[in-house]
């Protein structure tokens, strides 16, 4: 149901992934006190297994993305150890070492939820792999979530916004709620090969700071004022924004904190994905492709929402 129907505050839901060890050592304990500052709640998706981010040099060949690494200073944000892990460094296992860290987000009163097992092999990997291999990959990451949390998990955020046929009807039968594995406009039902998946995803629906930086005069200083006038009025649904430990709980720290004291002045509630899935009518979702497409400022192509699915 729309939140005008249930004269309560437009939602804005924060989508925070967890791509890296050290966007969990040092990222998320950031990001938690921020979110305190503010009385806004999140939803944390996190990465379970090995941190394989050095892996990524193999899109270095991918259409738009050195000039992606270029304009964002990847270096600066994720650190020349963390770009070495999976290469010259043995890749950390994330969930083992940094499994504390994530009970304490449940504990802060944040949803938790699958990011993915490894971030770079299921990036890299997913659009061409089959059941197999798609299986053993979610199920690893279910498994693991379910040692850390003493529950399985609710949730899924893809990594890179990738999925695949057999990954979208996992998220079926893996029992999750809800996922939010695409871009979009708002919730729908996904309709893969013509078949209706039952777990509504809920996309993303901002441009994330690594899309805008660096383009069309955005900056560091700037960008804020790009984001807050996309959201200067709320749709029906309200918004789901990603961001991402390792930057928002990093350098882009204080352009988060602008971002959020820009939506609560907007009169947004800032809040969880499963908030917005809770005041949903299923029944009366758009039932919508989900294939692939690009997005601004995205080298490659990703999971979007597609057209309405008319019957």
């Amino acid at each position: 149901m729309s939140w005008r129907r249930r004269h309560l505050p437009p939602p804005l839901a924060l989508k925070i992934d967890v791509d890296t060890w050290r966007g969990t050592r040092e990222g998320v304990p950031a990001l938690l006190a921020l979110l305190d500052k503010f009385q806004a709640r999140a939803t944390f998706l996190f990465s379970l297994g090995p941190d394989h981010t050095g892996r990524a040099v193999r899109r270095a060949l991918r259409p738009g993305f050195m000039q992606k690494v270029g304009r964002t200073s990847v270096l600066e944000h994720y650190g020349l150890k963390t770009l070495l892990y999976g290469t010259l460094l043995p890749g950390p296992d994330i969930g083992r070492r940094g499994a504390d860290i994530m009970r304490a987000v449940a504990a802060a009163g944040h949803e938790t939820g699958i990011h993915t097992w490894d971030h770079v092999r299921w990036q890299d990997g997913v659009e061409h792999a089959d059941s197999a291999w798609t299986h053993t990959e979610m199920t690893r990451a279910g498994q693991r979530y379910e040692q850390i949390f003493g529950t399985p998990a609710r949730t899924h955020g893809a990594a890179g916004w990738q999925m695949n046929r057999h990954a979208l009807r996992l998220t079926q039968s893996m029992g999750f709620d809800y996922c939010s594995d695409a871009r979009g406009q708002g919730p729908f039902l996904p309709i893969v090969d013509a078949e209706i998946v039952a777990c509504p995803q809920l996309p993303t629906t901002l441009p994330t700071l690594d899309e805008l930086i660096g383009l069309d005069g955005c900056n560091a200083g700037n960008v804020h004022e790009r984001l807050l006038a996309l959201t200067a009025e709320p749709p029906a649904y309200g918004h789901v924004y990603t961001l991402h430990a390792e930057l928002e709980g990093g350098k882009l720290a204080p352009v988060f904190e602008r971002l959020l004291a820009g939506w609560r002045d907007q009169g947004y509630a800032l809040t969880t994905t499963r908030a917005l899935y809770e005041a949903l009518e299923i029944e009366t979702l758009p039932r919508c492709e989900i294939l692939r497409g690009t997005v601004a400022g995205r080298s490659g192509t990703l999971m979007v929402q597609g057209a309405e699915f008319l019957a």
